[in-house]
């Protein structure tokens, strides 16, 4: 049985694309967007745990955050 590691992350309006591909080049496929609880965007995103890592997805979430200069 397949099992999920989930993301969610802003999603800025002046870089959608650049934010999407640069998680789909770590394996997330997104699930959906939503509008966020402070106006914007939301994306949640999905993919399959690789051997168990469970906090793979905080790794992944600080690089990205780096690379657009957020804090993660």
């Amino acid at each position: 049985m397949t099992t999920w590691e989930y993301l969610t992350t802003p999603l800025l309006i002046h870089n959608t694309a650049a934010i999407l591909n640069n998680w789909g080049k770590q394996g997330w496929e997104l699930v959906q967007v939503v509008p966020g609880p402070e106006g914007g965007l939301v994306a949640y995103f999905k993919r399959p745990t690789g051997g168990g890592a469970a906090n793979a997805g905080l790794g992944a979430a600080a690089v990205a955050a780096q690379q657009f200069g957020e804090e993660a």
